[in-house]
């Protein structure tokens, strides 16, 4: 039950208002005020808004005004619930804002959310972390307004092949395809841009990765997509887990013969 005089950075999913967690729904229910990002959110899930409730779009909002709303609505005891979209944790620009709350004494809690390479993922009926292909996924973003450390460019990402979902770069899809190229993937890497990943109006681009800025410029896909790279989307020739190996031991059984 949420607690009145207290933020909740809520995660809303990638776009599919029924995969939103259980706990975020039910938060989104009892708030007194909810401050969402109105550009990325899916306001479908405002429906479910108790009568009464103040809504505020924070694309519109500065963070000096988004700070000053949920103070003062949290020092009015108010429940306050911070929407963004996908996991908050992932490029949600929360730290600033419970930076700013910590100084203020103002409570606050995060509810995890189902970030936008997940929903991608299932888009595609993909495993990320396939044995003897990919054991790693990288999140990451190409550097723009918002700099990326230089111990992070896209082309060093890119040397270890692993599998990659590239977040915020979708207007720059020329320039990171040539860099993920000349880090160490292949030009004929299966790649795969997802537009608005499980909303009604997906898209879904597959295709090889030097191929990829021009298909979603005839898509006209310039914002709301995420790019999938690696051998994951495409390789077939992969060993079976040891997980479910009948010779395989593991905590819960003995593996057969043994």
């Amino acid at each position: 039950m949420a607690e009145k005089g207290k933020v909740y950075f809520v995660g809303a999913g990638p776009g599919a208002i029924d995969l939103i967690t259980v706990r975020g729904l039910s938060l989104i229910k009892e708030a007194d005020i909810i401050i969402y990002a109105g550009s990325l959110v899916n306001p479908e899930l405002l429906s479910f808004k108790k009568e009464g409730a103040f809504v505020y779009d924070s694309s519109k909002m500065t963070l000096d005004e988004i700070v000053e709303r949920m103070v003062s609505s949290a020092k009015n005891n108010e429940t306050v619930i911070r929407l963004h979209t996908g996991d908050p944790s992932l490029y949600g620009a929360i730290g600033e804002q419970m930076r700013e709350l910590k100084k203020r004494d103002i409570p606050f809690e995060v509810c995890p959310g189902v970030s936008a390479c997940f929903g991608a993922a299932a888009s595609l009926s993909l495993e990320y972390t396939l044995p003897d292909v990919s054991q790693t996924l990288i999140l990451t973003r190409l550097s723009g307004k918002t700099l990326v450390p230089k111990s992070e460019a896209i082309e060093s990402l890119a040397a270890h092949r692993a599998s990659m979902a590239v977040y915020l770069s979708s207007g720059m899809l020329p320039e990171l395809t040539q860099k993920l190229i000349a880090g160490g993937y292949e030009e004929d890497t299966e790649s795969a841009l997802i537009y608005k990943a499980t909303w009604p109006d997906e898209k879904v681009i597959r295709a090889p990765l030097s191929k990829i800025p021009k298909l979603a410029e005839m898509e006209g896909i310039d914002r709301f997509a995420i790019l999938i790279v690696g051998a994951a989307l495409s390789e077939n020739d992969f060993s079976n887990s040891k997980l479910y190996d009948k010779n395989f031991d593991t905590a819960f059984r003995k593996g057969e013969g043994k």
